[in-house]
């Protein structure tokens, strides 16, 4: 083809009216693989398989007490994933948030019962307790930039020291005492861990909660500015702070955020029991953070959703008590665990591609 050929321009038959024209750049892409670029659709898929496994395998999943069983240990794993995964798309994760829990129910129980106070005394000095180590992480992060695994592996050990020796040093035990018989007990009992009556069977407070919380982060990532600011730091801090993100700002809210979490779930877990053993919550981060990721986000930040994380939880829930409601034996759970991680790993790197897929 010469020269004057390709610069002569094609004459062709105009579109006909109502006829868009297109070429490969503009071309859409056909409605499925768009609905599977999307964070939340791969594990929504994974959670209804999952639980038609069940249903088939373990009969007493049927039952509806069953399944408020395993929607109120979902619940429990979802609270603290919403605020995991919101800091995962900005870019950070969080080591610390499991003994966090802990480290909240220690500090109302102990400083409730050991100076005689009103348990809303406790609980509000532990929510102030579980906002201020969120911010010395976020503050830590921002202001000598080391990565995140480093900065809240160090909190996670130090949390899990001072919540065995202070336990033991204030009690003489390795849990706190009971404080059924407190005044404001009753109170506090109904707002975090009461349940109510559905159709005959009781369903736990945490499941509306946890929805709740799932929807509100949804109108936070997708409807504010500051939606925006999480995404914009996860994907590169630099290019965002250059447009006039407030990253310092959103980085520590985030690491708070997560503080919240822990602080409302360690609420629930000292109204239900009326007690609380220093040593637990070791592992639990992993689990949290695995329920994000298997719920779309990225360990690089930048991408994701509040709803997949939501469905990671439950997957979570489904497995561990179905597991049990099958008469299997309870290790296997691990191995579930294990297998829904890597395969969500392999499924968000499909799901990347698609999505950046010209």
């Amino acid at each position: 083809m010469s020269m004057t050929q390709q610069a002569t321009p094609a004459v062709g038959t105009p579109p006909a009216p109502g006829q868009k024209q297109s070429d490969g750049r503009t071309q859409r892409r056909p409605l499925a693989l768009r609905l599977l670029a999307r964070p939340e659709v791969g594990v929504f898929l994974g959670a209804v398989a999952v639980l038609v496994f069940f249903l088939i395998a373990a009969p007493p999943v049927r039952d509806g007490s069953s399944m408020a069983n395993i929607l109120y240990q979902s619940s429990t794993i979802g609270i603290m994933a919403l605020p995991v995964a919101l800091l995962m798309i900005g870019g950070e994760f969080d080591l610390s948030a499991g003994v966090a829990v802990i480290t909240s129910a220690l500090t109302a129980s102990m400083l409730s019962y050991q100076l005689t106070l009103n348990v809303w005394v406790g609980v509000i000095v532990a929510l102030l307790v579980s906002l201020a180590i969120g911010a010395f992480n976020g503050w830590l992060l921002v202001k000598t930039g080391l990565p995140s695994f480093l900065v809240t592996l160090g909190t996670f050990l130090i949390l899990q020291g001072v919540n065995l020796a202070i336990t033991k040093l204030v009690t003489g035990n390795v849990a706190t005492d009971d404080i059924s018989d407190m005044d404001g007990f009753a109170q506090a009992q109904k707002i975090f861990a009461s349940s109510f009556e559905v159709g005959g069977v009781n369903v736990k407070i945490t499941v509306v909660y946890w929805l709740v919380f799932a929807a509100l982060a949804t109108w936070v990532l997708l409807r504010t500015k500051y939606g925006n600011w999480i995404f914009a730091v996860g994907g590169n801090k630099d290019s965002a702070r250059a447009v006039g993100v407030p990253v310092t700002f959103t980085k520590i809210s985030l690491f708070m955020l997560v503080g919240f979490g822990a602080w409302f779930v360690g609420m629930h877990q000292l109204f239900s029991f009326n007690t609380v053993q220093s040593g637990e919550g070791v592992g639990q981060e992993l689990i949290y953070i695995a329920a994000a990721v298997i719920g779309g986000c990225l360990l690089t930040g930048g991408y994701g959703s509040a709803i997949g994380p939501v469905f990671g939880a439950f997957m979570f829930g489904m497995v561990q008590q179905g597991i049990v409601y099958a008469g299997w034996n309870p290790d296997w759970f691990k191995a579930f665990l294990g297998v829904m991680l890597l395969g969500a790993v392999l499924i968000n790197l499909w799901v990347q591609r698609t999505a950046t897929r010209r």
